[in-house]
């Protein structure tokens, strides 16, 4: 059986692109807990403020259970 955990990333609250060095701080620290990379989905993420949106991912991962 497996699990799995998806985690919502986004660059800031209006606007902006999403940058690889934070990608890569997500993906390293989910694996430092024994989640495997699923898949990486794109998507644009309404902020809080105002009608815009920003430039973010949706990351998915997979790990076994005992």
């Amino acid at each position: 059986m497996y699990e799995y955990k998806v985690v919502q990333v986004r660059e800031g609250l209006i606007g902006g692109k999403m940058s690889a060095d934070k990608l890569e701080k997500v993906l390293n620290d989910w694996a430092a807990k024994g989640w495997q990379l699923k898949s990486i989905t794109a998507v644009d993420v309404k902020g809080r403020i105002g009608p815009g949106s920003s430039e973010g991912v949706l990351v998915t991962f997979e790990r076994q259970t005992a």
